[in-house]
């Protein structure tokens, strides 16, 4: 009996692991975890092994005993590249100086005459990351003020593309569609929040240590609260819009979602019908004079249909009779254009014979403008479907080049023809290349990456895009920056940040 004892508890043991193992492989089969937008997501997917099999990537048991057991016999696994991507994306916010309100008045090269090299180019690359002229010394890193395209107006596209594909991995299996679509909501409206807060007004800049927002002013649109419309949306096409089909071939994916592909070309029709067959009426705005409390009244002559200039396209127009034009964004990125500032692309004072629309509120993140956004997140959706269905590195690569070589011909025919590339107004042409971009370069990071294992030069990128939520908040939306401002000594005006920057090295 002493011998049967042990033998007993011992395959005891045994029967209770292999129940657990077939709890965590039920759990598996059901799990469904959505995505924090596209800056923190949290995946699960397939890719293929070393050895071409097809192994899961799960995140985040929601027990640590079942976690263990899970990551014990399916290992777990991100698709790096997507955080490197991510984090790279985040990276280009931090010189975007159009991100950022502004913080110093100083002239750089004026800070400090006379000193070291290394301490001209630590201030210039903290300076990168703070101050509102950064696009000045490179107007790569600065938005286009109208038409045209540079390195920071890839970012929004990037994001959006990035929330396609990080939504089409979370949605692979959906258990409960309800549960799923309250889940979207839920969290679609945390981060329409969140964006009201941080971008909506309630802090008053860098320059200004108080906070508080009137709600008769309050900015209703932003870049997260853009993120939140986009995401919501892509989400619930991936949970409701695709069929039972069966993926075997390329023809077969695109049949398996073709309610979301013309979802994707009926928003499209609807924003170039309404951006070029809008008629644009005249339009009145104000603005406070700087010698009394009395309001400057402009009116802007229009009375056209279909212009694509600052002062008179329909973007503006939806966004004034639906927002409200004391709702918009009042630095409007058409103020660096030459016609408004003559330190064109940057800001300057007004021309002599500068247009009435030049110091009118404009929001880069409009209504109209959103439309095109949903559908940049809803071709990132496109992508990730072929990593959920494609199980080789190489039908990946070759499907994600074949969809990227038409969007890139298909933008740069359409700016030749005319439709410019234009960030503010996110025109059919700016969408098609961007997302082109973003494809091509989330291919060329996969290849490197997931495929070669070139992951040890890319560790910093994977790192910010795993935390990317964290670190925008605290360094694009000004957090941090506010927090430094508050510890200053005996005035506002000698904080901890002027002190960091002008301190000797």
């Amino acid at each position: 009996m002493r011998k049967y004892e042990p033998i007993r508890r011992h395959d005891d043991a045994e029967e209770e692991k292999e129940e657990n193992k077939l709890r965590v492989r039920q759990l598996c089969i059901g799990v469904e975890d959505d995505v924090e937008m596209a800056v923190h997501a949290r995946s699960t997917t397939g890719i293929p092994d070393a050895g071409g099999a097809f192994s899961k990537i799960e995140e985040e048991g929601p027990k640590q005993k079942q976690h263990q057991l899970q990551q014990h016999h399916h290992p777990k696994q991100r698709l790096v590249s997507l955080d490197v991507f991510r984090g790279i994306t985040v990276a280009v916010v931090f010189p975007s100086p159009n991100v950022f309100s502004p913080l110093f008045n100083y002239d750089v090269p004026q800070l400090r005459q006379g000193a070291s090299p290394a301490f001209n180019m630590l201030t210039w690359l903290y300076l990168m990351i703070l101050v509102d002229d950064a696009g000045g010394l490179l107007p790569a890193l600065n938005h286009s003020p109208w038409n045209g395209l540079t390195v920071a107006d890839l970012v929004m596209p990037f994001f959006l593309f990035i929330v396609g594909i990080s939504l089409a991995l979370t949605y692979k299996k959906v258990s409960c569609r309800a549960d799923a679509t309250r889940k979207a909501i839920l969290r679609a409206l945390k981060l329409l929040i969140l964006g009201l807060f941080l971008q909506g007004g309630f802090f008053h800049g860098l320059n200004n240590l108080t906070y508080g927002v009137d709600i008769d002013h309050i900015r209703w649109m932003g870049i997260l609260q853009r993120i939140a419309i986009a995401y919501l949306l892509a989400a619930l096409c991936e949970i409701w819009l695709k069929g039972d089909d069966n993926v075997n071939s390329g023809s077969s994916l695109l049949c398996k979602y073709r309610f979301q592909w013309a979802l994707a070309l009926m928003l499209t029709t609807v924003y170039l019908c309404l951006l070029y067959g809008l008629y644009v009426p005249d339009w009145e705005y104000q603005i406070p004079t700087e010698s009394s409390s009395t309001q400057k009244l402009f009116s802007v002559k229009c009375g056209i249909r279909g212009d694509t200039g600052p002062g008179c396209n329909a973007v503006g127009m939806i966004d004034r009779k639906i927002l409200g034009i004391q709702h918009l964004y009042r630095r409007a990125t058409y103020a660096r254009t030459q016609e408004c500032s003559i330190n064109s692309p940057d800001h300057g004072p007004l021309p002599s014979d500068a247009p009435l629309w030049c110091q009118a509120p404009f929001d880069p993140e409009g209504l109209l403008s959103s439309v095109m956004a949903i559908v940049t997140c809803l071709v990132g959706l496109h992508y990730g479907h072929i990593i959920v269905h494609c199980k080789d590195h190489r039908g990946r690569i070759l499907r994600w080049m074949v969809t990227t070589s038409c969007l890139l011909v298909l933008g740069l025919a359409l700016d030749f023809c005319g439709m410019h590339f234009n960030k503010v107004l996110y025109t059919f042409s700016y969408m098609c290349f961007t997302a082109g971009v973003a494809g091509g370069l989330l291919a060329g990071i996969y290849l490197m990456v997931d495929v070669w294992g070139y992951k040890r030069p890319t560790v910093v990128m994977e790192w910010m895009g795993m935390n990317a939520l964290m670190i925008y908040i605290l360094a694009a939306c000004n957090v941090l920056p506010v927090i430094l401002q508050g510890f200053y000594w005996k005035q506002p005006q000698n904080n901890m940040v002027i002190f960091s920057v002008l301190s000797p090295v």
